[in-house]
């Protein structure tokens, strides 16, 4: 199967719609199979205290003026989810608290989310394996205790599921990628593994395809010079085209590894073997 692209668009509309559109128009375009996004709840995930405090930006001086100003409500998602049917892409969105699930649910969605921050929110990870819906588990942030009862949650409920390597700095150094890890969660979950990148370029994506994942997800924006914590670590529109590109060749480029001569080698190796008796007699195979 290929594997699955994910524009992961977050929170980096900044809470206005148009972004929210041409972020979808550019996942479209790319080739990519999906666009995700972040919904959380404000006065569920976040402290009164919290809230309460400064924090200037675009919205107010206080940290729930940010917070609420980056949040889509049911009209928006409706409309945006519109627009994705239209263009021929799933959109789906990763629930920071048990009401996002439930606001969520009226979209009758294809997939899930857990993000690597809830993995550890058992109650969450125990209502979202309910729906037996296909999710998407990252790992970041995770000791191999949090993966496995994440898992037996899934198995418990017989819902599929795929594990989903993530280094959760923002952005990541190449050297923390540790893609060899891919190899080590399919082989100790016995399950599929995907690719939740957050590193600057695309190098790395393009070793994670090469190690049989199953999906791939990459935050994405218009401009990594606009306002918000996840800019930095996403890729513009023209990297996501390119990043799409590269990962359709390498799958093609991978093959069935068995050892053989190709029919287009055959006269290359008559050719260039003429003189070597025992090769001649086999005909170049």
């Amino acid at each position: 199967m290929p594997i699955l692209i994910i524009a992961e668009i977050g929170i980096n509309h900044n809470g206005d719609l148009g972004i929210a559109k041409e972020l979808i128009k550019a996942s479209s375009d790319a080739g990519c199979n999906a666009v995700k996004f972040q919904k959380r709840t404000v006065d569920l995930v976040y402290s009164k205290d919290f809230l309460d405090s400064p924090r200037e930006s675009p919205w107010g001086n206080t940290q729930r003026a940010q917070k609420e100003g980056l949040e889509f409500g049911f009209e928006e998602y409706n409309e945006l989810g519109k627009y994705c049917k239209k263009l021929g892409i799933e959109w789906f969105a990763s629930s920071w608290d048990l009401e996002s699930i439930k606001f969520l649910k009226q979209f009758n969605l294809k997939y899930n989310k857990i993000a690597a921050a809830m993995i550890v929110y058992k109650d969450l990870v125990r209502e979202i394996a309910s729906e037996g819906k296909h999710t998407f588990i990252s790992t970041g942030m995770c000791k191999e205790s949090y993966i496995g009862e994440a898992v037996s949650a899934f198995k418990d409920a017989d819902c599929s599921f795929e594990l989903m390597h993530c280094v959760s700095t923002y952005p990541m150094r190449d050297v923390d990628a540790n893609l060899n890890r891919i190899k080590t969660i399919r082989e100790r979950y016995k399950c599929n593994v995907g690719y939740s990148g957050h590193e600057v370029g695309l190098a790395i994506s393009y070793g994670a395809a090469a190690l049989g994942i199953t999906s791939l997800e990459r935050h994405i924006t218009l401009d990594r010079a606009m306002y918000g914590s996840d800019q930095a670590a996403s890729l513009e529109p023209s990297g996501l085209r390119q990043l799409v590109g590269a990962v359709r060749k390498i799958e093609k480029a991978m093959g069935d590894g068995k050892i053989h001569i190709t029919p287009q080698e055959i006269p290359i190796a008559e050719k260039l073997r003429t003189h070597i008796p025992f090769e001649a007699s086999e005909g170049g195979q």
